[in-house]
């Protein structure tokens, strides 16, 4: 079985889907961008999702978000079922369209952690050696100026979404900036020279490579049901708190750890027959499910 994930209201979570089979179904395009962006926007208002930065690259998408209500897997399961059923469509395929299993969701610590998790998304087309710029990428990617700006007002697409549905005409898409940073203007002049960085960097480890960067026109030229020609490493670390700081990252796994020996504990109870079990803080599936009693952190 599964271990259980805890869902703590307010944590800030980096956030991982992969596609089918490592497929290209997310490739660029006016559809994709459109489809996505939308189903983004329109999903993060009805669970109360605070977005900070994203990233969608062709085989899989990565987030920095915060979660105030708890809600996070239900974002995530209508996001990536509203997602999938309108760009299989778009395919003109069924299959499953994300990976088995679920969604990664590294909770993250402190602030240099956000830091850290927001440069590592806006830099991905780069480090991945798909754009000498990340600004450049063809997909959907957000820049640091976007954190605390206006939101932008996304329309409906014309593909899939009916007119005069349950689906809103627009949505509006807002990026916020996390907690623990002095003014979102110190966080977008930081993240901007980081970026900068890491995309000097990627161009000499390339470089060093004797490859280039692939650019916008071979990245759309992609076959949607193609792959990459290099395979992935297999089991490997899947974590769920992410700290650059040894102490904190120590203490993280250490709640995580209690968390769990709680639930064992309280599930073997309710297995048992004691429908008044108490499950630990964070119990999502068992709280949705069978309305079980939770502990509190007031």
């Amino acid at each position: 079985m599964t271990a259980p994930r805890q869902v703590l209201q307010n944590a800030t979570y980096l956030i991982t889907r992969r596609c089918f089979g490592r497929m290209f179904l997310l490739r660029p395009s006016a559809l994709e961008n459109a489809v996505f962006e939308y189903a983004l926007a329109v999903k993060a208002k009805e669970y109360g999702i605070l977005l900070h930065a994203y990233c969608v690259l062709s085989n899989h998408w990565h987030c920095v978000l915060t979660d105030p209500h708890g809600r996070l897997p239900e974002f995530q399961r209508d996001l990536g079922s509203t997602i999938a059923r309108a760009l299989n469509a778009a395919h003109g395929r069924w299959e499953s369209f994300w990976a088995p299993g679920s969604y990664s969701a590294v909770a993250l610590q402190t602030a240099d952690d956000v830091f850290d998790k927001l440069a590592y998304v806006l830099a991905n087309p780069v480090v991945a050696g798909l754009m000498r710029r990340a600004a450049e990428w063809p997909g959907l990617w957000s820049a640091p100026s976007r954190i605390g700006a206006e939101a932008c007002l996304v329309k409906r697409p014309d593909h899939y979404f009916r007119k005069g549905g349950p689906t809103p005409p627009s949505a509006k898409l807002e990026l916020t900036c996390p907690a623990g940073f002095d003014s979102v203007e110190e966080l977008r002049e930081r993240l901007t020279k980081e970026l900068v960085r890491r995309e000097q960097q990627a161009a000499l480890d390339l470089a060093k490579e004797g490859r280039s960067f692939m650019g916008v026109r071979r990245v759309c030229a992609q076959n949607p049901f193609a792959r990459p020609a290099l395979g992935e490493p297999r089991r490997g670390l899947k974590p769920r708190v992410a700290s650059r700081d040894k102490w904190k990252r120590m203490e993280a796994i250490g709640r995580l750890q209690s968390f769990l020996a709680e639930y064992r504990e309280a599930w073997r109870a309710f297995t048992r027959g004691a429908r008044g079990a108490v499950f630990p803080e964070g119990t999502y599936w068992m709280r949705v499910t069978c309305c079980v009693a939770c502990c509190s952190s007031a």
